[in-house]
C-alpha cells in the first residue's frame, strides 16, 4: 500500500507517518520501480498501536520499547507489566500534580474580578507573594444602592 493508503487505513496523515519512519518507529519500506514506497499490511497495525500508546499515555520512546517487547519472541508479559506499572505510577503523579494546580487555581471563587489586579489572589499566586483573598465588595459595586 502506498503511504497515503496506509495514512488513512490508519487514521492519521502523511507527515504522521514519515515522522514515525524518522524517529525509528515505522521502518521506511522498499521503494517500486515507478519510486512509490509500498508498505506491508501489517503497517496499519503497527501505525494503530504506536497512536493506542500514546493515548494511553506512553511517549514515543516507550511506545517503540513496546514495540520491540511486542516484535522479541524471547519477551516475557513481566516486560510489558513493568512498564505499564511505570506508566500507572507517572500518571498518578501527574494527577496529583493536576489536583494541586485545580485547588490553588479555586482561588477564582474569591476573587470578584472588580478590584484593582493588584489586589487579585490569582496574580498573588503566581508570583512570590502568598495568595491572599480579595477585598470584599463595596456596596456601590455589587450593585446595592447604600
Amino acid at each position: 500500500m502506498t503511504i497515503g493508503q496506509l495514512a488513512r487505513q490508519a487514521g492519521v496523515g502523511v507527515e504522521t507517518i514519515r515522522f514515525y519512519e524518522r524517529e525509528g518507529l515505522l521502518a521506511e519500506p522498499g521503494r517500486l520501480p515507478s519510486g512509490y514506497r509500498r508498505y506491508p499490511p501489517d503497517a496499519v497495525e503497527r501505525v494503530r498501536f504506536i497512536r493506542r500508546a500514546q493515548r494511553l499515555g506512553f511517549t514515543l520512546r516507550e511506545s517503540k520499547e513496546l514495540l520491540d517487547l511486542r516484535d522479541d519472541p524471547d519477551a516475557g508479559q513481566v516486560d510489558a507489566r513493568e512498564r505499564a506499572i511505570d506508566k500507572l505510577a507517572d500518571i498518578d503523579a501527574r494527577i496529583t500534580e493536576l489536583q494541586g494546580m485545580r485547588a490553588e487555581l479555586g482561588l477564582v471563587a474569591v476573587c470578584r474580578g472588580r478590584e484593582p489586579v493588584a489586589d487579585c489572589p490569582i496574580i498573588a499566586a503566581t508570583g512570590d507573594a502568598a495568595p491572599h483573598e480579595c477585598p470584599p465588595k463595596k456596596a456601590a459595586e455589587s450593585g446595592r444602592r447604600a
